[in-house]
């Protein structure tokens, strides 16, 4: 494709395809929403580190995983908004890198999904928002998004990047 336009939407929508299917499958398995989260669609936040074109992907990825979050709105919004925060803070870490891997890719994900979840899932306990409510909330959603993030995210940036993939696959045009 020479147009870098059209380029760049193609990939943003089959991102977020990825991301909306991969989190309705996670809901299937009782997986997506709630305290505790292994969001499998997680895993593809390090695609920020191979195209600016992940940032709106997985933030339209997020937006439609939401809408079968029992949370509602507010997942949609919170929710969209932790993971759009990850994608951009992703791109900015990618070139920060240890024997040629970028380990902290995967981390602002795990932090923005913490606090950002955590709070949210905080205010609809029973008790209410609770510092002790919040704590135990962002400390679930942030073990889980560590485990996806860490255990399939980062072996996924290694492959892409190992087999050459990434640069056929996110070429600028």
């Amino acid at each position: 494709m020479k147009n870098k336009k059209t380029l760049f939407i193609v990939q943003s929508a089959l991102i977020a395809a990825m991301y909306a299917a991969a989190t309705y499958f996670a809901s299937m398995l009782n997986l997506a929403y709630g305290q505790v989260q292994f969001r499998i669609s997680e895993a593809l936040t390090v695609l920020s580190v191979f195209t600016p074109a992940a940032i709106p992907g997985l933030t339209i990825g997020c937006v439609i995983g939401n809408l079968g979050s029992p949370y509602g709105v507010v997942d949609i919004v919170l929710g969209s908004l932790a993971t759009l925060l990850a994608a951009i803070l992703t791109r900015m870490s990618r070139n920060i890198r240890f024997k040629e891997i970028p380990f902290l890719a995967p981390l602002p994900p795990v932090l923005a999904n913490a606090l950002i979840v955590g709070a949210e899932i905080a205010y609809f306990l029973p008790e209410g928002m609770t510092w002790a409510g919040f704590f135990g909330s962002a400390v679930s959603v942030g073990l889980g998004e560590l485990v996806v993030c860490y255990a399939l995210g980062l072996p996924l940036i290694v492959l892409l990047e190992k087999t050459k993939v990434s640069k056929r696959l996110f070429a600028e045009g």
